[in-house]
């Protein structure tokens, strides 16, 4: 999913509005009479100013008389973009474990990988690998041959300087290349081919890649050093089908510059090699 310019990097006002409508409006509507087709929440000017009027915040900065001012607006036009991006790209992208399964096995057979390939956490008939993870590791080592990458770091993404630690991430990461110490890259891995509810730990894997973001950007901004950070998820029926309000929230915190990239299902297959084969050329 490629970043649109106009929405990038608006300041944290921007981010606050965006967030305190969809959480008193919603994010999504079900289909009814009123909105036959439910889809993704664009709010009207009534139900804004409805909705600060019951919490006494001022909206006259988004709401003149009865028509959004240009501020407004460009909110709006972000909720059309995430709507549509999510419509158009981030659904037809999103695999089940059945998809994800034969793109695993496919990618085995025929690259032959030497790469860690992990089990998922499922037990009986459910145990098997951990297709998303698998096909990444593969698409990476693909790229960088021989190169240095830990595919499965136990240690903390650590920044050092002079052998002396400045930095240290609060989370575990699935992925850094070509280590979690000074990495060039992280990356996070969420599929959840087997979940049934939408519960926590779905939602958890939101926030979790917020606190890396924001701990990546105090490190670019104070130390002047980029470290790539990526997100990769899968599951149809967990995100869109119970989980569309957090896909709003990760199309949101990739453009507050929290994270570079979220990559959706089937992206993986075109854009891991294109991001591997950049870092070797770093």
């Amino acid at each position: 999913m490629k970043l649109n310019e106009k929405f990038k990097n608006q300041d944290f006002e921007f981010w606050a509005n965006v967030k305190l409508i969809n959480q008193k409006i919603g994010y999504t509507r079900r289909k009814s009479k009123k909105f036959p087709d439910g889809g993704f929440v664009i709010p009207t000017p009534t139900e804004i100013k409805t909705k600060f009027g019951e919490l006494n915040l001022d909206f006259s900065k988004l709401i003149k008389k009865d028509n959004f001012t240009q501020y407004g607006q460009l909110i709006i036009d972000y909720m059309k973009f995430r709507g549509e991006v999510l419509t158009n790209i981030v659904e037809p992208n999103l695999m089940d474990q059945k998809d994800a399964k034969k793109i695993f096995y496919d990618l085995k057979r025929k690259l032959k990988p030497k790469c860690p390939l992990p089990m998922n956490k499922q037990r009986n008939e459910k145990k098997d690998f951990a297709f998303l993870t698998g096909i990444v590791n593969m698409l990476i080592e693909k790229e960088i041959g021989n190169a240095t990458c830990d595919y499965d770091p136990k240690s903390l993404t650590a920044i050092t300087e002079n052998n002396f630690p400045k930095r240290s991430l609060s989370r575990r990461v699935d992925g850094a290349f070509p280590s979690p110490t000074n990495p060039q890259a992280i990356w996070e891995i969420k599929e959840y081919y087997y979940t049934t509810t939408f519960g926590s730990r779905v939602a958890d894997g939101v926030y979790e890649t917020q606190l890396d973001g924001w701990e990546l950007l105090e490190i670019q901004n104070n130390l002047n050093l980029k470290i790539e950070h990526y997100l990769i998820i899968d599951s149809h029926f967990t995100w869109w089908g119970m989980g569309k309000s957090y896909l709003c929230r990760l199309i949101d915190v990739t453009h507050m510059g929290l994270v570079d990239e979220v990559i959706f299902g089937k992206e993986v297959l075109e854009r891991i090699p294109i991001i591997a084969r950049n870092w070797i050329k770093k």
